[in-house]
């Protein structure tokens, strides 16, 4: 499969793209109503399909995020297989191209996942990074980025929109100490209370990095973003307060700006503490919800964080989630009930179907369409 795709035919043109076919999520995460519930999901172009692992076999993970023509024939493949059920496309990507651009070597190790060879260490190792102040240019180092957005735009035609998409600056400092993934994040934690000037200076230039990208992928032809804040849930409400959420703030200011009416998603994974805050003191669009928060719950605590905010301007948080992914890996009737229950749960508006996090490996494809169909047929008899 892999040697059949020609890398040379790709589409750079930023200037007239297809008309959308489908706006029901664009719809749907600007607050307005919906016919039924747009659905997509996290990692919907990864190892669980057969056709991403046949392209894998030839070529290595960053090759694919780098060559446009793969990302693309990456990023349809669950268009095609599940065609007609899913609402939107992301792009084929990862949140660790942001480090990689700023100096960081990143290698992606089959089984063991992301590993930085040589992680950040002491705050002298800032000096190793570049920023615009060294004459680094976000869009020249991340161009393969937008060709494969603006290439992956035009082999849409027009079918669903294009999501763009990057790492928070908490998650992507985390890696960036660590030097992958850990389960007590002690390294990265230790910059924050031993070396906090340090840790908001490294955070405050990502954040600079992570918004001109965003900013980027729109022009490049993304029409709708996410922010993946994976490892919220590690911090504590007062460390989150400080460490996170003015920076996911400053990121949609800044992309906000310029593309006002771009919808944006943060998926602030484990802080279920922050949704009132991520509400009032945020300009994000959509707020993306992991499965071990109630639904019902999250709408009403969003909801009276919005009313009585009289100094905020009057508007509507849509929410994004959330069904367990392991519920996949389930049985068809269980998939069916567990999924008609979510629908229920987040009611009848001001919702846009997905995962609690993202696909998993072992999950079955056809376990993927049980669920998107459920959310076709459940959400649109909740809202007859």
């Amino acid at each position: 499969m892999a040697s059949s795709i020609d890398l040379s035919a790709v589409n750079f043109d930023t200037t007239s793209f297809p008309a959308l076919k489908n706006d029901l999520y664009l719809r749907a995460a600007r607050g307005e109503e919906a016919e039924r519930a747009p659905v997509w999901c996290m990692r919907q172009a990864g190892r669980y399909l057969p056709e991403f692992r046949a392209i894998r076999v030839e070529n290595e993970f960053f090759k694919v995020c780098r060559a446009p023509a793969l990302a693309t024939e990456v990023t349809l493949q669950p268009l095609r297989r599940y065609a007609g059920l899913l609402d939107a496309a992301i792009i084929f990507s990862d949140i660790l191209v942001i480090p990689q651009a700023m100096g960081l070597e990143v290698q992606m190790v089959p089984g063991k996942g992301p590993h930085f060879p040589d992680p950040l260490r002491t705050p002298d190792d800032l000096l190793r990074l570049v920023d615009r102040n060294s004459g680094f240019s976000v869009d020249t180092e991340l161009d393969y980025v937008y060709k494969a957005l603006t290439n992956t735009r035009h082999a849409l035609d027009g079918q669903v929109p294009l999501l763009g998409f990057v790492g928070a600056p908490w998650t992507l400092m985390a890696y960036m100490i660590e030097g992958g993934g850990s389960k007590t994040l002690a390294l990265a934690k230790t910059w924050l209370f031993a070396h906090r000037t340090a840790a908001h200076d490294l955070l405050a230039r990502v954040a600079d990095v992570a918004a001109q990208f965003l900013i980027g992928q729109v022009r490049a032809g993304a029409q709708a973003l996410q922010v993946f804040e994976s490892w919220a849930g590690e911090l504590s409400p007062q460390d989150f307060a400080e460490f996170s959420l003015p920076y996911l703030a400053l990121i949609a200011e800044r992309v906000k700006a310029v593309f006002p009416d771009v919808p944006m998603t943060v998926f602030a994974k484990g802080a279920h503490y922050a949704l009132e805050q991520l509400a009032t003191e945020t300009l994000f669009d959509v707020i993306s919800l992991d499965w071990t928060i109630d639904p019902k719950a999250a709408r009403a605590r969003v909801d009276a964080a919005l009313a009585i905010r009289t100094d905020v301007v009057p508007r509507s948080v849509v929410l994004q989630g959330n069904l367990d992914p392991t519920i996949l890996l389930g049985d068809e009737q269980t998939i069916r009930e567990r999924t008609a229950e979510m629908c229920q749960s987040f009611g009848r508006s001001g919702h846009i179907a997905n995962l609690g996090h993202g696909m998993m490996p072992s999950h079955d494809p056809e376990r993927l369409r049980v669920f998107l169909e459920t959310v076709h047929k459940s959400s649109a008899e909740l809202r007859r």
